[in-house]
């Protein structure tokens, strides 16, 4: 590959292939930007811009000269002193905005670079770290986020997802997984309940059981993006726990080796084995292990999907956990600040969180239950959420995405207030589909595998460019795992878009039907006549 056909492979190449020596680089960085304008952030280098995702700084394009931080979380534990601390840094050096991501880790927004010292020697001294959160590598490992906790789990593999994360990021960051081909997420899970996405993933290991013993399955090459969601493939392996760990890197080491470095779009682990074919990748790993993988055994997940919210009994009876809907993962220091101090006063200062961007309080005891959902927050952050704010989740949008389209967070949040109204009482409680927004087709949104996925796009109006979605229904994660199928396009942001979204709703059964017979398509009612959308073509991206 010519390094210029890949302008990040450049920018590596001018560190040495080590991209974590931009740490090196940061007082000049610093030094170069003190005092420049809104109007004056092109002249901070494109490759700084871009380098500066290995330690976790991300420029943001509409906010210029305000960056954000993505703070490693593995698995989703956090702490009170975490969390409060966080939020201490929200108010004092960013813009007072903390997001949850799909993959449950905080993002710090709106500081400044004179900022990264403080902010980095805080977290330091909390046990965190922004290292290898975005670019080419590894990212945040996630896992069920009541692992060790619920009573649904085959084992608690949290304990492997640290040592993968100890191996890949450490304190200091680890150059050996600092410079893959591209992004490469991992799951590895014990919840025999599907509360992550383990189909999207680069690699996952699954819970599974063989004569009685208990491990893993493997999945490799999911995706979302790129070309849309690639589901998983199943190595058709049964792997114990003590040889999880190797199982991992080997796939991680064979990708950062083997894997394509050319055009962006087409260099993710799904392409690779793609190319190979799963057999000739399969061998390839199987080269790198120093023991052959048994046979698959029985996938131990159920169908159900377990969102965990809610209160929930913990395996040991006498303690439960309570997790709390933050809309649309979005919170303010002093929500923050408040989470930390309810998980340190009704539990053991432990907060889980979740690839739904939601937030758990764990280990708390059964008497203190009742007084725990009395408190204020949990009117903003309720613990019974309405049925269509249960399943709400969301990318950053236009606000803070310079890929994102549409805004997202605000108005999704209108669109499940409205929909609440027009259907909440209609259906029996516990009935909440899953609804996902992405700003672009990047997915970070995750809609391809929600019950109705929304995609932001463009569409002209009279000669004027408006917000947009395209419509999915019928997406899924788990041992069912399926791409949703696209049913509209360029559906416009407006008035009309929640009786739009309401009909899909009432038929989303028969929409389902459809996926998997096709015959059934002509008892799908997709709008009124009345609604007309603009065809394809019309669309101005």
């Amino acid at each position: 590959m010519q390094p210029g056909n890949n302008p990040i492979e450049t920018y590596k190449a001018a560190l040495g292939g080590h991209p974590l020596r931009i740490r090196e680089h940061v007082p000049r960085i610093i030094a170069e930007t003190a005092g420049l304008a809104a109007d004056d952030w092109d002249k901070l280098a494109p490759s700084d811009k871009e380098m500066l995702k290995w330690l976790g700084v991300f420029f943001r394009k509409p906010t210029p000269g305000k960056f954000m931080m993505r703070i490693r979380m593995p698995n989703g534990f956090a702490t009170s002193a975490q969390l409060a601390a966080i939020a201490d840094l929200s108010k004092k050096l960013g813009d007072n905005t903390v997001d949850v991501t799909t993959r449950q880790q905080l993002e710090l927004r709106g500081f400044t670079l004179q900022g990264l010292p403080e902010i980095w020697e805080r977290l330091r001294g909390l046990d965190l770290r922004s290292l290898q959160t975005g670019q080419d590598n590894v990212r945040n490992l996630n896992g069920c986020a009541l692992a060790g906790l619920t009573p649904h789990e085959l084992l608690d593999a949290s304990s492997i997802v640290f040592e993968l994360d100890r191996i890949i990021v450490g304190k200091e960051g680890n150059p050996e997984y600092a410079n893959l081909p591209r992004k490469f997420n991992v799951v590895v899970t014990g919840c025999r309940e599907n509360c992550t996405h383990a189909e999207t993933q680069d690699v996952a290991l699954i819970p599974a059981s063989k004569d009685g013993r208990l491990g893993f399955h493997v999945l490799a090459g999911g995706k979302m993006g790129s070309g849309g969601f690639t589901i998983a493939k199943n190595l058709d392996w049964f792997v114990p726990p003590e040889r999880a760990v190797e199982t991992v890197l080997a796939i991680v080491q064979l990708f950062r080796d083997e894997g394509p470095r050319d055009a962006r779009t087409k260099v993710r682990l799904a392409f690779l084995i793609a190319d190979w074919g799963l057999e000739s990748f399969k061998e390839k790993v199987r080269a790198r292990l120093n023991w052959e993988p048994e046979p698959r055994g029985e996938d131990a997940r159920s169908k159900r999907h377990n969102d965990h919210l809610g209160v929930q009994e913990q395996r040991a009876s006498d303690l439960c956990s309570v997790g709390l809907v933050i809309p649309v993962g979005r919170t303010r220091p002093a929500g923050l600040r408040e989470l930390a101090r309810l998980a340190d006063e009704y539990g053991n200062g432990e907060v889980r969180l979740t690839t739904a961007q939601n937030a758990i309080i764990v280990n708390v005891p059964r008497g203190r239950v009742e007084r725990l959902l009395a408190e204020p927050l949990l009117k903003e952050w309720p613990a019974a959420p309405s049925r269509f704010q249960r399943g709400l989740v969301s990318c950053v949008g236009t606000e803070y995405c310079n890929l994102a389209l549409i805004d997202t967070k605000n108005r999704s949040m209108e669109v499940s207030r409205a929909l609440d109204q027009m259907l909440g009482g209609q259906t029996e409680a516990g009935d909440a589909p899953t609804i996902h927004w992405s700003g672009c087709p990047a997915g970070c949104g995750n809609h391809a595998v929600a019950d109705i996925g929304l995609r932001g796009t463009k569409v002209n109006v009279n000669g004027e460019s408006k917000d947009a979605v395209a419509i999915y229904v019928g997406g899924r994660s788990g041992p069912q795992s399926r791409a949703a199928t696209q049913i509209m396009d360029l559906v416009p942001c407006d008035e009309v878009l929640p009786d739009v979204l309401a009909t899909v709703i009432r038929h989303l059964d028969l929409f389902k039907k459809v996926q998997r017979d096709p015959e059934a398509k002509s008892r799908v009612l997709m709008v009124p006549e009345e609604q007309s959308f603009p065809s394809e073509g019309s669309c101005t991206e």
